[in-house]
């Protein structure tokens, strides 16, 4: 049987790529008896439903609208910059 630390990879993974069928009943076995797991699974299926319904195309004032390119430089250019003082720090 697979750790509860696997079940939770497990589960992400299925929120991005189609699983096997080992994979499919090894989930549904552990989260039958693990109230733990079956409660994470829950709270990540509402997530990815949550950010699907935000990435969708503005229609009806659903979704959110698209960044600027001006925003969008903006936010790459303050993680490009934080991730370089975190390497600074590890060295």
């Amino acid at each position: 049987m697979l750790s509860c630390k696997e079940i939770g990879a497990l589960l992400s993974q299925g929120i991005d790529r189609k699983l096997s069928l080992r994979e499919k009943w090894q989930l549904k076995f552990h989260l039958f008896i693990c109230k733990t797991c079956s409660c994470y699974d829950k709270q990540l299926q509402f997530i990815a439903r949550s950010a699907h319904r935000l990435m969708q195309p503005e229609k009806d004032n659903q979704g959110i609208p698209p960044l600027s390119h001006e925003a969008e430089m903006r936010i790459n250019s303050a993680i490009k910059q934080r991730l370089g003082k975190k390497e600074n720090k590890n060295e």
